[in-house]
């Protein structure tokens, strides 16, 4: 399955690639919050953290379910619950915090940047 990737900086930009399957497998077993070397999305000298994502069925990753499994949690707030009443908990389905081949979509935000910006290296790959 292919994984689709949004990478964000501290500007406000954020750019997408999309990587195949052989690509994808060398985010496979990572866990939320595990830093990663920009050399695997061909992007040398930066430095990314895995922040967020979602299955195939668009469920949201959350940190403190392990695994790879859904998991129907009790949430106050944070990844899955937008209810602000005060106290209110909601039960949730989410996806654990491991990618698998399942993984359709990572968010990763830039933690070192490399020489080049990362808005020229995605303008140059679409003209291609």
């Amino acid at each position: 399955m292919d994984l689709k990737i949004n990478i964000a900086d501290k500007s406000g930009k954020s750019i997408k690639k999309e990587l195949k399957e052989d690509q994808a497998s060398a985010f496979y077993g990572k866990k939320l919050g595990e830093k990663i070397h920009g050399e695997l999305l061909e992007m040398n000298g930066y430095e990314f953290e895995i922040a967020g994502g979602s299955d195939y069925c668009g469920f949201p990753m959350r940190k403190d379910v392990n695994g790879i499994m859904r998991k129907a949690i009790l949430t106050t707030r944070g990844i899955g619950n937008n209810y602000n009443r005060k106290g209110m908990r909601l039960r949730r389905t989410v996806a654990g915090n491991t990618i698998y081949n399942k993984t359709t979509q990572l968010n990763l935000k830039v933690l070192k940047y490399g020489a080049e910006s990362l808005i020229k290296e995605a303008t140059e790959e679409k003209k291609e």
